[in-house]
């Protein structure tokens, strides 16, 4: 039984196969397309998943479209009635796209279909359509370890739902409860994401990390004004401060009377207003998420938790919901946007409209998330000939020797191995690497590496192993979203002067032995690699370890601000002659910068949108 996942025509989209309820290939379009968050019907990545699965088009028995247009309508259509006469302008622009394209969906994904996998294939008969929240609800439990558990799914909205909880056993899943639209936390804190001076759907973990240099001092005013929490996590908004139920933009002018001045435009300089905004509905949002779990856990009795949706990235809150041991243990769909949507809609297609079983894997069936593209030694080295590069081949111990050589001699490194991720985090597939003792890593990566803005943080990727000895954390963090403080022993003293610094200043104060992912408040979002899943990045941090005594690399997605994470040996070479990355290791094949021909490096600053 051959089931192709498909999300679509919002953002991020993706698509996945599952062959005999086993998850084949999942990938982003974005990967493929190079047009980040690319929402368009997913052509190339569902080519890769049948090429994946050895497929032919006519293999497919099932299409599963992610979430039900027809009912994403109604619910658009009764905002725009209830914000009249409002929401009329934007329903009148709206309207003609809506009859073309949205409301007549079936049609759309059924031509697509045509179109890029082949018309002789009588693609319709097979397509069906799952529910947005039973598609993250499904992404979130079947790939889990946990034979039964709750669910919690968070995000901006999908057809009415914007927060459900769903129990799962077996191959069973049911939604027991659900908040509507308006009523979102995602799109509040899209609302702050926007009123910072960042990209909605694209800015909302920027915001995240500039929390930490704030002091969440208005907490009270979005208590008191914007959002009624309940005791169980349920909450309600006062939307007369937000103008995204009428579709126009996310927050109105009593919005920004409340706050004191407009929206921060966006590239300006960011002041402290910005930092503490950004820690005041961080706070908010972990108060919500931590009630709602407390709440879950009274009611349902359920000992495991699984949680996905975009704010289910929020890898802060995720980190506290640990910490407060509300259950046994919790699992994170690594793919929690609307990417992964696609892979829970062709699970929920064959466990519950087709009842067919669950097998249930130790860890979980995510693959360590590793389900994209791979190259073969033979592949890479074609196409880096055809796109000019120098390099030598290596044996697998040359190149784990060289690349842990470079981190100590303070390297930047692009990493490309293996399978590419299926979400937004790099996991040592398509990363660059750096050596995470040195005081000025953090900052070089950004500037000159990323292009990206100083304040944001790096990850540690470190080997399962010895994660209790550098962080506050003792389980699997495989998908880096879960946020731990470093250990008090590996912290630095801070002196009298540096406790009073604020803000942005507060970033060039060492604080820990691995200064380069030590955040300002001296979290760091973890990835604990595994020897099983990801063998080859276990043994080069492993090498890392036996030369300086530290198992942990920094470890960023391979790409610059605004670029998707590369996909392709030609992309990352690409990527390594427009940026300061020092040394490229693509499966065994090793590059230095010095060695290839100034004319083919570029300036990669302004080869992107910005994000």
């Amino acid at each position: 039984m051959n089931i192709l996942g498909i999300s679509a025509y919002y953002h991020d989209s993706a698509a996945c196969l599952v062959s005999d309820g086993k998850l084949i290939a999942a990938a982003q379009e974005e990967r493929f397309t190079r047009k980040k968050h690319d929402a368009d019907f997913p052509a190339y990545a569902a080519r890769y998943c049948l090429r994946a699965g050895g497929l032919c088009p006519g293999d497919v028995d099932y299409v599963i479209f992610y979430d039900k247009p027809f009912s994403k309508f109604e619910r658009i259509f009764e905002a725009y009635l209830a914000f009249v006469p409002k929401g009329f302008k934007s329903f009148a622009m709206s309207m003609p796209v809506w009859l073309k394209d949205k409301l007549f969906q079936r049609t759309l994904i059924t031509e697509a279909l045509n179109e890029h996998l082949g018309g002789d294939n009588d693609w319709s008969s097979r397509l069906r359509f799952s529910e947005h929240h039973l598609s993250h609800a499904a992404s979130a439990f079947f790939p889990s370890p946990f034979e039964e558990a709750a669910v919690l799914t968070m995000d901006g909205v999908g057809e009415w739902a914007t927060t459900s909880l769903a129990i799962g056993r077996g191959n069973e899943l049911s939604v027991y409860k659900e908040i509507h639209f308006p009523h979102s936390l995602g799109l509040l804190y899209s609302a702050f994401t926007y009123y910072a001076g960042f990209k909605v759907n694209s800015g909302e973990y920027k915001l995240m990390g500039l929390a930490p240099y704030g002091e969440p001092k208005y907490v009270h005013l979005i208590r008191e004004h914007l959002i009624n929490i309940k005791e169980d996590g349920s909450f309600h908004l006062d939307m007369s401060f937000f103008d995204y139920g009428a579709g126009l933009r996310m927050i109105n002018s009593r919005f920004e009377r409340l706050f004191g001045a407009p929206p921060r435009r966006p590239e300006s300089e960011l002041t402290q207003r910005e930092m503490d905004l950004a820690a005041s509905i961080q706070a908010i949002t972990e108060e919500v998420v931590l009630k709602l779990a407390k709440g879950i856990r009274a009611t349902t009795g359920q000992r495991n938790l699984c949680l996905a949706g975009g704010v289910a990235l929020n890898c802060v809150a995720n980190g506290k919901l640990l910490r407060e041991k509300l259950f046994d243990d919790i699992w994170i769909q690594p793919a929690a946007g609307d990417a992964g949507g696609a892979v829970g809609a062709a699970l929920a297609a064959y466990h519950l409209m087709l009842d067919r079983p669950r097998s249930i894997r130790s860890g979980d069936s995510m693959n360590g998330a590793y389900l994209g593209p791979e190259f073969s030694q033979r592949e890479i080295e074609e196409s880096l000939g055809k796109a000019g590069a120098v390099f030598t081949t290596e044996s697998d111990e040359a190149l784990i020797n060289a690349v842990a050589h470079a981190l100590v001699d303070g390297k930047a490194v692009g990493w490309m191995q293996g399978r590419m991720e299926f979400g937004p985090r790099a996991l040592g597939g398509r990363s660059i690497i750096a050596d995470p003792r040195s005081p000025i890593v953090q900052k070089q990566l950004n500037l000159k590496v990323k292009y990206r803005e100083s304040f944001r943080p790096f990850a540690p990727s470190i080997l399962r192993e010895d994660v209790s000895q550098w962080f506050h954390l003792d389980s699997d963090s495989p998908y880096m979203l879960l946020v731990a403080d470093v250990t008090s022993t590996k912290q630095l003293p801070m002196s009298e002067e540096q406790e009073q610094l604020f803000g942005i200043d507060k970033l060039n104060v060492m604080r820990s032995e691995i200064p380069a992912v030590t955040h300002v408040d001296y979290s760091a979002r973890v990835q604990t690699v595994h020897k099983t899943t990801n063998p080859r990045f276990h043994r080069l941090i492993s090498k890392f370890k036996e030369l300086t005594g530290c198992p942990i690399v920094v470890n960023t997605s391979f790409n610059v601000r605004g670029e998707p994470i590369v996909c392709t040996p030609e992309d990352a070479f690409r990527c390594f002659m427009g940026t300061e990355i020092e040394l490229l290791a693509v499966g065994n094949s090793l590059l230095r910068k010095e060695d290839q021909s100034r004319t083919l490096m570029k300036d990669y600053r302004t080869c992107y949108e910005l994000d």
